[in-house]
């Protein structure tokens, strides 16, 4: 089997890539710049972990999105929420952060592009980083989702490219846990809405970046 990995740097992303290393041969990874706050590091970042991996790396840049209404990841008039540690699972609270910062069928559109490039590079599969804890205030991080987009892409490419994520039914804590097991490159992870020199510990995905490495026993 070959795979594209969808690569934002972040935890999810990062622990699917290295356990796609074990599942499949990795033709490319793709990072979107889609005008969001945190563009640079993720691209940094994402170019690190693609080096590290010895892999090859794309970055792929869709301006359209800030014609969007597309949410404080991206307009600079907004402000992303922050999200206390005791909130993460207050369901109500955390729908009300997540459409915040939702952009309009983001993932949707990742996918669909990797596909493409999966199809072209005659890879069966597209690697995504979804989980468990945020489907539930993000529907396409969803195991419905997947399945949905599976269905669609049996019409749409030549080959029948599926999308798999090996972290989809886990929560962030265990996401953590596996990737302490693939021994992944802690450093090389970026797990922040922000773009700035350091991840501001703050914003509602670094909350539960932390919390994730805490409760796993994991030390920067």
């Amino acid at each position: 089997m070959k795979s594209i990995v969808l690569l934002s740097a972040g935890l999810d992303s990062t622990v699917c890539l290295a356990h796609a290393l074990k599942e499949s041969v990795v033709e490319l990874c793709l990072t979107f710049d889609y005008g969001q706050k945190a563009a640079c590091q993720e691209i940094k970042y994402a170019k690190a972990l693609a080096e590290y991996y010895q892999l090859p790396h794309k970055v792929i840049k869709l301006d359209f999105f800030r014609q969007l209404d597309a949410g404080a990841l991206i307009k600079d008039n907004l402000s992303i929420p922050s999200l206390e540690k005791e909130n993460l699972d207050d369901l109500q609270k955390t729908k009300e952060t997540a459409a915040a910062v939702w952009v309009p069928n983001r993932n949707g559109i990742f996918v669909n592009i990797a596909a493409g490039f999966a199809e072209a590079l005659q890879c069966q599969l597209v690697v995504a980083g979804f989980n468990a804890e945020e489907a539930a205030a993000f529907p396409d991080n969803s195991a419905e989702y997947v399945s949905a987009a599976n269905k669609a892409l049996k019409y749409s490419t030549s080959n029948k490219v599926r999308v798999v994520s090996y972290t989809q039914l886990l929560n962030k804590v265990e996401i953590a846990e596996l990737g302490k097991r693939l021994n992944i490159p802690w450093k090389l992870v970026w797990s922040c809405y922000y773009g700035n020199d350091e991840m501001c510990g703050h914003c509602e995905s670094c909350r539960r970046f932390y919390r994730a490495l805490e409760q796993a026993n994991i030390t920067l």
